[in-house]
């Protein structure tokens, strides 16, 4: 197994890096998505992201040198944005309306993708690409780009958003998911955002645990999927919620719930 992870650690190495580059917004964004009930929205921005590099390419602009990436970036960015902005109109809500108008939206980029690809001979190749991701070819160069923009969103994440106010989430989160769906598509940036928010939830402090449960999960997954010949995103996210169901049975065999202190205090 060494032997096969060893011949492979040219395309690993990228890919890992994109993994944690993935992990580093996907922790706190997760985490602040499980806060405001609105568990879907990745996936739905996502969907959209993908709807916007798909209307793209068949606008022909996504076909040819670094111009057509930047148009693809664009216009899917783009896409994510407003369908965030249009979502955050309705962030007064209850919960459940919410979800409700997320699935729509969701149904509507993924209806609209379908039909994009209609015509297209490599639709379906397209749009397996999108979903399940293609981590594994990720290029160094392309990361670089990518982290920059990461490093910004959490500056604003961490230092900006209190002053800025709630809505400032809504932008960041479609500009990080547009990238990240590029990056390894709209399963595993569903699987990265919530599955570790949601195995360290009732966490005082639950940052550092989901980012250490997130990258033992992204390595386990790589290097499986490497000496398997599989595929690397459903690795990762099968990996990512086997980690989190042991790490939860673990949490909840040695750990203390709040009220059980309280009854032993007394």
């Amino acid at each position: 197994m060494l032997e096969a992870v060893t011949l492979h650690a040219e395309i690993l190495w990228p890919a890992l890096l994109a993994g944690l580059l993935v992990l580093s917004t996907h922790i706190p964004l997760g985490q602040e998505v499980l806060n405001r009930g609105i568990i879907f929205l990745d996936l739905a921005i996502a969907q959209v992201a993908a709807f916007g590099l798909i209307l793209a390419g068949s606008l022909g602009l996504g076909d040819h040198g670094d111009h057509a990436a930047l148009w693809q970036k664009t216009i899917a960015m783009g896409a994510a944005i407003i369908g965030a902005m249009i979502l955050y109109q309705f962030h007064r809500l209850e919960a459940r309306i919410q979800e409700a108008l997320i699935g729509i939206l969701f149904m509507l980029a993924a209806t609209g993708s379908m039909l994009l690809l209609t015509h297209d001979p490599h639709g379906g190749e397209r749009l397996k690409a999108l979903l399940v991701g293609q981590i594994l070819w990720v290029q160094p160069i392309e990361l670089l780009g990518t982290g920059m923009i990461y490093a910004l969103i959490l500056t604003i994440w961490f230092t900006l958003r209190e002053r800025l106010g709630g809505w400032v989430f809504y932008p960041l989160f479609a500009v990080t998911i547009t990238l990240s769906t590029q990056l390894v598509g709209v399963y595993l940036v569903f699987a990265s955002l919530i599955i570790p928010a949601l195995a360290t939830l009732r966490l005082a402090k639950p940052l550092l645990p989901a980012y250490l449960l997130g990258i033992i999960a992204y390595v386990i997954g790589l290097v499986l999927s490497a000496y398997f010949d599989l595929p690397s995103g459903a690795m990762i996210a099968l990996c990512l919620a086997i980690t989190a169901i042991i790490y939860g049975l673990v949490f909840r065999r040695y750990s203390v719930a709040p009220s059980q202190v309280g009854q032993q205090c007394k």
